[in-house]
């Protein structure tokens, strides 16, 4: 009732231009995606000419032809492997870890928790060396796995979970460990019900940062049929760059998986952002 007289007592002006302005702001981030989508479908004279054509009159899919005349299913398989895979063990160790950092108590704890947070600054750029060094020695270069395994210690997965984790009551794990559960029930039965919000929000930044790390994909991948999507764009760009077109079905084959995982994960992603909001 409080919240629906506080609406009530709004201006109207002020409401209609709140409105006004949400309006815009979801045209100006949606349009450049909408551009994207029309464009693939559209030939190369019509994206170029001088007049814009909003909406392809003439739809056509040779671009998604020509684009999977090259490997790009294989690159988008690709990409989607090292994603998930990134993503799920990210979300297993530093939900693990940041249980143990906020509910433990052991010597060099404090420490141990400086170094992760210091981490968190530290560019990749920094140690990309000595990882390509690494991945070379232990002969997982131009592998999926070495996009992988460096995704996987993320300092600020660690970080957020040991956040969520100190939400958790202590009188719940006492009561735990009173009935006999063992450390490792008592984490999947417990802890992982109550820090899942925070476990679906790292799931989307994980997923979204590994599909974005060009530079690491880069680096450690050299053969065609270990490319990902971004860098099979990147090479078409360099190779076919008035090819707008075929540009463009890449960029849009590239959003699906982005957008079907944030829509997956969305309701634990609102929950986690929240349940933040709320602590701080």
């Amino acid at each position: 009732m409080k919240t629906k007289n506080r609406l009530s007592d709004t201006p109207l002006s002020y409401r209609i231009f709140t409105i006004v302005v949400l309006i815009l702001l979801a045209i100006f981030f949606i349009f450049p995606l909408y551009w994207i989508i029309t464009g693939s479908f559209k030939d190369n004279k019509t994206i170029i000419a001088a007049d814009p054509q909003w909406f392809p009159l003439n739809p056509t899919l040779a671009n998604y032809v020509k684009l999977f005349d090259r490997p790009a299913l294989q690159w988008l398989l690709n990409i989607v492997a090292i994603c998930v895979g990134a993503m799920v063990l990210t979300c297993l160790t530093a939900s693990l870890a940041g249980y143990a950092l906020a509910k433990k108590r052991f010597y060099g704890r404090a420490f141990l928790f400086g170094m992760i947070t210091c981490a968190m600054a530290l560019p990749k750029q920094v140690i990309v060396i000595p990882l390509l060094q690494e991945m070379s020695a232990i002969g997982l270069h131009d592998t999926l796995w070495a996009v992988i395994l460096p995704t996987v210690g993320w300092p600020f997965g660690v970080f957020l979970m040991k956040q969520f984790s100190e939400t958790i009551p202590g009188e719940i794990l006492e009561a735990a460990r009173v009935d006999g559960a063992s450390e490792v029930r008592t984490f999947c039965s417990v802890v992982f019900p109550m820090i899942k919000p925070g476990i679906g929000a790292l799931a989307i930044f994980t997923f979204v940062n590994t599909w974005n790390d060009y530079f690491m994909q880069l680096i450690m991948l050299n053969s065609e049929a270990k490319w990902t999507l971004p860098l099979g764009i990147a090479r078409m760009q360099g190779e076919m760059s008035n090819d707008f077109g075929l540009i463009m079905a890449g960029a849009t084959l590239a959003a699906v998986p982005i957008v079907a995982i944030f829509i997956a994960f969305q309701r634990y992603f609102t929950q986690g952002i929240s349940m933040g909001a709320v602590k701080g």
